[in-house]
């Protein structure tokens, strides 16, 4: 199963955090128009993806509610725009319920095996994402090293750290 080590934190300067994203993956980034709908799960979270144009995924998580680098385990099914967002999205709303929906323009880049996603976030602002995607022989030390270096370079203070996923802070507001 895969598995990642994820920081959250909120933007501060997000001219700042960009071009030093752009410095370290050496691209522009790719831009992203991302949906993900929340269904009630008895146990981690359900989402349904729909990256507009391009992809749909079916994601399921678990992770600690906690500030700082933390260990996410998940499984990930991907089709064609429309493949999954009809009678599938029907079917889960249907047995589970839908929680909430976020809506977010996402700049993607990736350094190394870590994707820094740069989210601007529909009634929330702008915050920053690390996942470091770890390779089989990683621990989650490993991961978590990396993802506190980038930090780092990334001019991501401690203070800025969240410890929920954009689905809390919208139903929190």
């Amino acid at each position: 199963m895969p598995r990642n080590v994820e920081i959250k934190a909120l933007v501060k300067n997000l001219s700042v955090l960009k071009a030093k994203a752009v410095e370290l993956s050496g691209t522009e980034g790719e831009l992203l128009h991302q949906e993900d709908v929340f269904f009630n799960s008895p146990q981690g979270r359900l989402k349904l993806r729909v990256i507009k144009g391009e992809k749909e995924e079916l994601i399921y998580y678990e992770r600690p509610d906690q500030e700082g680098p933390k260990f996410s385990d998940y499984i990930k099914v991907s089709g064609s725009p429309g493949e999954l967002t009809g009678d599938l999205k029907t079917l889960l709303s249907r047995c589970l319920g839908v929680k909430g929906s976020v809506t977010k323009t996402r700049t993607l880049h990736l350094v190394q095996h870590t994707r820094v996603h740069i989210d601007s976030v529909q009634g929330l602002g702008d915050f920053m994402e690390l996942e470091v995607m770890l390779q089989d022989d990683q621990t989650v030390e490993d991961g978590e090293k990396v993802a506190k270096d980038l930090m780092e370079k990334l001019g991501i203070k401690e203070e800025d750290l969240l410890k929920g996923a954009y689905m809390d802070m919208i139903l929190n507001k």
